[in-house]
Parts: C-alpha cells; sequence; structure tokens
C-alpha cells in the first residue's frame, strides 16, 4: 500500500463515522480509488500531500478524452463485469460523470485540508465542467392513466406496485424512503407519514402528506394486504419484507415498456410531484421541505426548468390586463 490508500482509508472511516448511505461512500470510494490508480500509474504520486492543481486538470482532460468502462482500478475486474458486452463501450464520459467524480474528490481534499493532513488544498481552484442541464422527465396525464390501468390489481405484486407508483407521485418521496415504510408510521387521521432519519438520503426525519385521493386507495391496498400477508411494512414482498430499490425499478420499467414509454425510471414520479405542484401554485420553499432537500437551492437546481407552456400556464392567472378588465383596479 502506497501513503494514498492510507489516506483514503481514513478519509471513509471518517465517512462511515459521520454515517453517510452506503451507496454515497461507494461513489466516494469508486472515485477515489480510479484516481488514485491515475496518479500512481501516470504521474507516480503515492500520496494525497504531493498533488497539485495541474495534476487535478490533467485528469480531468485525461477523462474527457478516454471512453466509458476504459478506466479500472483492477485490471482483473474486467474478467468480471465484461465491459466489452456493453453497447456505450468507448463512448465519451459525460460532463455529469466527471462533475460528479470532481465532487467526489473535492471532499476528499477538503476533509484533509481542514484536518491538516495536507499543507494546501489543490482542487480549491478547480471548476467544474459547464454543463447545460437536461430537464426533468415529464409523463403525461394520458400517460400516467394508462401506466396504471396497465397493472394486474388481482395480482398482490402488481396492485402493490400500483399503490407505490400512485404514492410517490402524490407525496414526493424517493422510492427508497417509499419502500421502507413501517405501519406504524402512517397517520390515516392527519394522512400523513413519518419518514425516519435512517430512511432518508439527508438523515433528517420529516413528514409527507397524501391527498384525500390517494387515502382512499391506500386504505383499498391495506384492506387487500392484511388478507394475504401479516407484515409490518407498508409495501412487503411475499415473504414480508421491504422490497427493494432495484425489484422495483426493474418491474417499473415492465409496466412503462407495456405502453411503449422508453427510458423510463421510478425517479420520474418524484420528478413529476415536483413540476406539477409549482405548475399548481405550490411555493418553492414549500416544495424543499416535502422533498427534504438540504436547501432552496437544491430544490431550484434540480427542478426549476419549466417549458414555455409552463411559464403560459402559470402567467395566465396573473395577468394585469385581464385583471384590471375584470375588476378596474389591480
Amino acid at each position: 500500500m502506497v501513503q494514498f490508500d492510507y489516506d483514503i482509508d481514513d478519509f471513509m472511516s471518517y465517512c462511515q463515522c459521520q454515517n453517510l448511505r452506503p451507496k454515497t461512500m461507494q461513489s466516494y470510494e469508486q472515485a477515489l480509488r480510479i484516481f488514485e490508480h491515475y496518479l500512481v500509474e501516470v504521474h507516480h504520486i503515492e500520496s494525497a500531500e504531493d498533488v497539485k492543481e495541474g495534476h487535478i486538470k490533467e485528469y480531468v482532460k485525461y477523462l474527457s478524452e478516454r471512453g466509458k468502462y476504459t478506466i479500472v482500478v483492477n485490471e482483473q475486474s474486467r474478467n468480471m463485469n465484461f465491459p466489452q458486452n456493453r453497447t456505450d463501450l468507448n463512448k465519451p464520459m459525460s460532463k455529469t460523470t466527471i462533475n460528479n467524480y470532481l465532487r467526489n474528490i473535492k471532499v476528499f481534499f477538503n476533509y484533509l485540508y481542514e484536518n491538516h493532513y495536507i499543507k494546501a488544498n489543490p482542487i480549491r481552484r478547480v471548476k467544474q465542467l459547464p454543463n447545460e442541464r437536461k430537464p426533468v422527465d415529464f409523463i403525461s396525464d394520458e400517460e400516467f392513466k394508462k401506466l396504471i390501468s396497465v397493472l394486474d390489481i388481482s395480482k398482490f405484486h402488481e396492485y402493490r406496485d400500483c399503490t407505490i407508483i400512485q404514492l410517490i407521485i402524490d407525496t414526493g418521496m424517493r422510492l427508497g424512503e417509499t419502500l421502507l415504510i413501517e405501519l406504524k408510521d402512517v397517520d390515516m387521521t392527519r394522512k400523513s407519514i413519518y419518514l425516519p432519519p435512517e430512511n432518508t438520503k439527508g438523515k433528517k426525519g420529516r413528514m409527507v402528506f397524501y391527498s384525500a385521493e390517494m387515502d382512499k386507495y391506500l386504505k383499498r391496498w391495506l384492506k387487500f394486504k392484511d388478507r394475504y400477508r401479516d407484515s409490518e411494512y407498508l409495501f412487503c414482498t411475499n415473504q414480508g419484507k421491504p422490497l427493494t430499490v432495484g425489484n422495483f425499478e426493474t418491474n417499473f420499467k415492465q409496466y412503462a415498456m407495456r405502453i411503449g414509454l422508453k427510458d423510463a425510471h421510478p425517479h420520474m414520479l418524484r420528478n413529476n410531484f415536483a413540476k406539477r405542484f409549482l405548475m399548481n401554485g405550490g411555493d418553492i420553499y414549500t416544495l424543499s421541505r416535502i422533498l427534504g432537500h438540504s436547501s432552496v437551492t437544491v430544490t431550484e437546481k434540480a427542478y426549476l426548468d419549466l417549458d414555455n407552456d409552463d411559464l403560459r400556464t402559470n402567467y395566465a392567472p396573473y395577468s394585469p390586463l385581464t385583471k384590471i378588465m375584470k375588476t378596474g383596479k389591480y
């Protein structure tokens, strides 16, 4: 092991103490190990202390020029992951992916600098690549109704998934949060669900609320569920355990294919909740709280991409001239 290995191990131990989600930690470790491999092989750098700003900028260029799946930490992994079978092998790495790598590397060096492991922070002035954000995926009313209609609610798993789909688009919850809901956290009287800190991305508990329409669907689902499964979870498998994100994602894509909806993914339901909330007159601050974002800025970056039709719809009720002509005053 070189010193860089110990630097990364120390950082990962810190992340573990902060109770970061396993997915977040895996993202950090992958980005850092690939970066370390590059530094050792190309620049013969074996310690974070020796990394300079120029090395990071050259690394960004290196990532931009290399194709997808051509960069690995261990060459032996190619024998297990079979990247040669992927249809996007050697295609350019997206700016979004490169910026994610940079973001993870920045957290690492910030940690080392703030704890005095290094004297200078080499990534302090390194900027992320300019990247035009892709608008969130939107599903129309008709598409949503078709999606719901093709699920066979006589089958336990499809009735369960149908209820999950409706609940997410009604509340804006993340899929992972939804699948871990326990019956004790559902308040039927107040039509609310408590999401405990251990189940949320930001490790902060919050309340979400569902509509009177969803209340009817939820009560019917619970009666159906209780006839066939005994489980503490609102949405469970045949064994009474919580459904995994991966399994639901697979199911959702299959349902979407039934109506010819390509490249569909469950997160688009949360995206649709956010956009519809704004289009129906909701304010950005309330939306940020409901979604569980760390700040309003995060919400703005994620969801304020209304198109011209959306702006036209939002504008109409606030036309000054219309109001003057109708009431004679502002």
